[in-house]
């Protein structure tokens, strides 16, 4: 996933947006550059390869300009070159761009035979020019990105600069997020709440299909109809202190060690431990469990080993009718959903594509949907009908640890709400379940001891060019996600 950040400040903005990038890394790039307006022209440095190459052009050539635009990019089409690299530009106009733009090629002919010239292989320079076409017809910088993002057909985000602009900093949001920050001089763009966190902690999220035009600290947001929009401005929890490895070597190792902290933060939400019972979360959940006729889950990946595992303990402790399917399949079918039906959807982000999409296609069939996330102002979670947030922190290493457990944690919880709102657990069983729950922290806790014995176990299968988990009942999609994480890290 690409990353995307832009200001319209008061100082200079490459230094800032720079180290904003840095941030970023954790979601893995090959390419990056900075665009700003120098004088009323736009200028561009960019790179292949670390960030650490950008910050040697930028020694070499530096970029002045308050009004500028970031981007780390990973290459879906095109290879990893400096030509490639975000911001893509013409004399009007500058882009960065995450997502996939499905109709480039129809809209790049298109554009050609209007004596529009492309320096790149990738999809995104498309809207560049699909902007500075609109300009050229006379069209003002806020009519010619609205009129561009209505002829995209995909899943993006994209935030603009414009020529003789100062100030001026477009945004636009379809299927990819984009959050606008707000600041007493200075506002903001960026893929995430982290993206922004150096900044401020005052955020707005952008919806499917919103523009949102900059101008300095004015901030006017329209929604997919061209009319304004009141987007709520949040308080975020993201922190830059915390895209930090706190003295570990990698973020993967701190975020493992993190696990006894975090699962005991999501537990101590759920779990009262004066009953110890299950507490009273998410406005509706008892009533929709108890009435639910099927309970259908829907996830990708990592989460959707932790659905699977869930889905034994609704069945077991639940007495409930558990459907688990991949979101990127359950999308693309025509599901038959019962009446008085659940469904639940796990992301750690909570703006996984295919996830959010599934969620929209079972509210639209009358099913009450819930939300497992770890990002409380995700998409997911505010379209969902009830939200259980998991409390893992950000999660940086791009293999999941500690978002996995903690979705554990919640799913536990929640399977043993249902078993109390069916009837088919007394209050001595919610009791014991509950409290042997809450030993969960202790128990990870212990095992993180056996460093030593974890590292000579490695050692003794990093050689090997085969490695086969098994597992049967809930221990098999645990032996999946084990897999999985040895692929990921291991490459074996």
């Amino acid at each position: 996933m690409c990353g995307i950040v832009g200001i319209a400040g008061t100082g200079e903005a490459a230094p800032v947006i720079l180290e904003a990038l840095k941030r970023l890394e954790y979601r893995g790039y090959d390419s990056a550059g900075i665009a700003t307006l120098v004088g009323g022209h736009i200028e561009r440095r960019r790179s292949p390869g670390k960030l650490s190459r950008l910050e040697a052009v930028l020694r070499e050539a530096p970029l002045p300009g308050r009004t500028g635009i970031g981007h780390t990019r990973w290459a879906t089409h095109g290879a990893p070159t400096e030509s490639n690299a975000h911001p893509h530009a013409t004399a009007r106009v500058a882009i960065v761009h995450n997502g996939i733009i499905e109709n480039f090629r129809e809209l790049r002919e298109e554009l050609m035979g209007r004596g529009h010239k492309f320096e790149s292989q990738t999809d995104s320079e498309v809207a560049a020019h699909l902007v500075t076409d609109n300009l050229d017809k006379g069209m003002t910088p806020d009519a010619a990105a609205k009129a561009a993002v209505a002829r995209l057909t995909g899943a993006y985000s994209i935030a603009m600069i414009f020529k003789d602009h100062e100030g001026l900093l477009i945004g636009a949001r379809k299927g990819a997020p984009m959050a606008v920050g707000y600041a007493e001089k200075e506002s903001y763009l960026g893929s995430d709440a982290f993206a922004l966190a150096p900044f401020t902690n005052r955020v707005a999220y952008l919806e499917d299909g919103d523009v949102a035009v900059i101008s300095g600290p004015q901030v006017s947001i329209f929604d997919a109809e061209g009319r304004p929009a009141n987007r709520e401005i949040k308080i975020t929890s993201a922190s830059a202190a915390l895209v930090d490895k706190g003295g570990h070597d990698h973020f993967m190792a701190k975020e493992i060690h993190e696990q006894p902290e975090v699962v005991g933060h999501t537990l101590a939400h759920y779990l009262d431990p004066a009953g110890p019972t299950v507490r009273q979360r998410g406005v509706g959940l008892r009533a929709a469990l108890a009435k639910a006729s099927r309970l259908t889950i829907s996830a990708c990946g990592t989460a959707y080993y932790a659905g699977m595992v869930g889905k034994y303990w609704f069945e077991k402790l639940g007495g409930l009718a558990v459907e688990s399917d991949v979101a990127s399949e359950l999308r693309y079918r025509d599901p038959v959903y019962p009446k008085d039906g659940a469904a639940l959807f796990v992301s750690q982000s909570g703006e996984t594509a295919d996830t959010l999409a599934a969620l929209r296609d079972a509210k639209a069939k009358g099913q009450t949907t819930i939300a497992v996330v770890n990002v409380a102002e995700s998409s997911i979670a505010r379209e969902a009908d009830i939200v259980l947030p998991t409390y893992a922190g950000p999660e940086i290493g791009v293999a999941s640890t500690k978002a996995f457990t903690c979705q554990l944690a919640a799913l536990a919880a929640f399977a043993i709400a249902a078993g109390v709102a069916r009837g088919k657990l007394s209050a001595a069983e919610e009791k014991h379940l509950c409290a042997a729950l809450l030993e969960a922290p202790r128990h990870i806790a212990e095992f993180l001891k056996q460093e030593d014995k974890i590292a000579a176990l490695g050692q003794a299968i990093a050689k090997a060019s085969d490695v086969l988990y098994m597992g049967r009942g809930q221990s098999f999609p645990l032996a999946m996600e084990g897999a999985l994480k040895l692929k990921e890290i291991s490459y074996i």
